[in-house]
């Protein structure tokens, strides 16, 4: 309790400290010649943020990085001993390997659900096109937490012969077959995951891409058209490299939202059963292990594997205002 009330103690100070500077500096500045004003008032402006960033971003994650060289306490220097664990350890292969299929899927599925659902929604008459739409986004409002819980009832099991909770063995009973242990099967239960994500990010695909679908020129659609070419053609060719950019920017949104998800695999299976993930994995040695050296390690490893997928974005949309 004492620990907290500190933080928030540091935190109420950090944040007014940065308040009371800028309105000292903006004091000062406004005081000054008017050529010396316009050529110092941006750094006031921007002095605040660089101060809550560098005191509440900048320096945990160096001091993280200097943890991942201590031991288990984060008092004792062990060198590159956290770093033989991160590649030798065969929980890490497997949170790894999980991560990896998460990356490979979900992006995939959500933006190929969000995009067919916003071709198909934009074919419907307006009014049932924003019911239509605001179904499929309506998941975007629940928590992860949420969302878990909802999909933990629906992939309940009870052994055979009790009646089944899950809406999911419901069905697979009512066909007359054996109820599935969705959550403790593997790979079924890595996918059942994965499928909470998807539901949870295919709305927001569906909102940006459908509204990327409706900037597309009517003309270049109807010069198709013209040509002879197929709807199919017309959507392959005309239509998906006007909003590549779009989904190059979806896309990597949700990339990144992956590489940070922990609450699914938390609520569901707490890692069991092969589902472990890296920021999963994280929270169980720091809490559950104790060992500070090993968590900042996996940090380490989380901010890495994510800076190369944000600066490829970063990039993409330079690149984007650049033909705007």
């Amino acid at each position: 309790m004492g620990s907290l009330i500190t933080a928030v103690i540091a935190i109420v100070l950090g944040v007014g400290g940065a308040i009371v500077l800028f309105w000292a500096l903006n004091a000062l500045v406004e005081r000054m010649p008017e050529k010396w004003e316009q050529r110092f008032k941006p750094y006031v402006f921007i002095g605040p943020a660089v101060f809550v960033v560098g005191a509440f971003l900048l320096y945990p994650a160096i001091q993280t990085f200097i943890d991942s060289f201590r031991g288990p306490s984060a008092d004792e220097f062990v060198g590159l001993e956290n770093y033989q664990f991160l590649v030798t350890d065969p929980a890490v292969r497997e949170a790894m390997f999980n991560n990896l299929l998460w990356i490979v899927f979900v992006p995939t599925a959500a933006v190929a659900v969000g995009l067919a659902i916003a071709v198909l929604a934009d074919r419907l008459q307006p009014r049932w096109e924003n019911v239509a739409k605001s179904t499929i986004f309506l998941p975007m409002a629940i928590s992860f937490v949420g969302a878990s819980t909802i999909w933990g009832f629906m992939y309940a099991w009870r052994p055979q012969g009790r009646p089944q909770i899950g809406l999911l063995n419901s069905i697979v009973t009512g066909f007359g077959f054996t109820p599935v242990t969705w959550l403790q099967t593997t790979p079924i239960n890595d996918f059942a995951l994965m499928f909470i994500m998807v539901w949870l990010q295919a709305g927001f695909a569906m909102v940006l891409l459908s509204a990327a679908i409706k900037a597309v020129p009517e003309d270049t659609i109807e010069a198709a058209r013209i040509d002879g070419a197929t709807e199919t053609q017309i959507f392959w060719r005309v239509v998906v490299p006007q909003i590549a950019s779009t989904i190059a920017v979806v896309t990597t949104t949700i990339l990144i939202l992956v590489l940070k998800v922990f609450d699914i695999v938390r609520v569901l299976t707490g890692g069991r059963f092969g589902t472990d993930i890296i920021a999963n994995l994280f929270i169980t040695e720091l809490i559950t292990f104790r060992q500070f050296g090993h968590a900042a390690v996996i940090v380490v490893a989380l901010i890495l594997a994510t800076i190369p997928v944000m600066i490829w974005n970063i990039r993409r949309f330079r690149e984007q205002e650049a033909t705007r």
